[in-house]
């Protein structure tokens, strides 16, 4: 997908963020999906709640705790009630993404990463995301459950290389979270989704045939709001009205799209 791109006003979002790599060693083989990420979600969050969770309450909005319980605002986020006009937002963004290893089939004794990178105040709660990550592994991920153990943690330092933070016996050492330095506008942009791209407008699904520019681009400049709005200490200040007239003269100078069907298993 190629897009003719023209400069825009510059907005340097100021949120900290942190990317971690963990290291797993496989205890048997383990088959994991072409998309991987669900898998290991589905198995952080449940090893997390496990782990956190004092009252045992079969949900989490009515519990008591739970706008200061750890799982809640790493897994389910819930919105601030002070946030102003955030409050009509049902659910803000998680204060993490990962990013999974390739999928199939791996032998017993293969590595097997995850990157995990935590954004603004979800880096406070690294500890968490790393043993709850272990204790998962120990439970299995994947098809057929196949148990892992983490064997290491690296963090990408700000020349681009990986640092180890932490062996399991050992002490965590993190390095300083960074805001990365936006790149140079460029005059065109070509951009390959290398997983499934899902958008929505009014409600409506964006199809291969209706996707323009400004679809993604809104996208992105709600989300990268939204999350400095919730996990980070002030608001994003943008021209978002003149940015958003910007993105849809954008013109795309061709694009290769294909509809993706993808149905994927959730434990809960």
């Amino acid at each position: 997908m190629a897009a003719d791109a023209r400069p825009n006003p510059a907005v340097r979002p100021s949120l900290p963020l942190a990317v971690y790599r963990l290291e797993f060693a496989a205890l048997q083989p383990i088959h994991l999906p072409a998309y991987a990420g669900s898998a290991w979600r589905g198995a952080f969050g449940h090893a997390l709640k496990k782990l956190v969770c004092a009252t045992r309450e079969p949900a989490c909005p009515t519990c008591l705790l739970y706008r200061s319980c750890i799982y809640p605002y790493l897994f389910e986020t819930p919105p601030d009630p002070e946030a102003g006009k955030l409050r009509k937002y049902p659910a803000a963004p998680h204060p993490y993404l990962l990013r999974p290893g390739p999928g199939g089939v791996h032998p017993t004794g293969a590595i097997i990463h995850v990157d995990a990178v935590l954004f603004g105040h979800g880096n406070r709660h690294l500890p968490y995301l790393l043993h709850a990550f272990d204790r998962a592994g120990q439970r299995g991920v994947g098809q057929g459950d196949g148990r892992l153990e983490l064997s290491r943690v690296m963090q990408r330092a700000p020349e681009g290389d990986w640092r180890p933070i932490y062996r399991p016996g050992e002490a965590l050492r993190p390095l300083p979270t960074t805001i990365p330095e936006p790149p140079p506008v460029p005059a065109r942009l070509m951009l390959h989704l290398l997983t499934p791209l899902r958008l929505t407008e009014d409600n409506r699904l964006i199809s291969q045939d209706r996707f323009r520019f400004h679809h993604l681009f809104s996208s992105l400049l709600r989300r990268i709001s939204l999350l400095i709005a919730f996990h980070a200490d002030e608001p994003l200040e943008a021209d978002f009205a003149g940015l958003t007239r910007a993105a849809r003269a954008v013109a795309l100078a061709g694009a290769r799209l294909r509809w993706h069907d993808w149905t994927r298993y959730s434990s809960r």
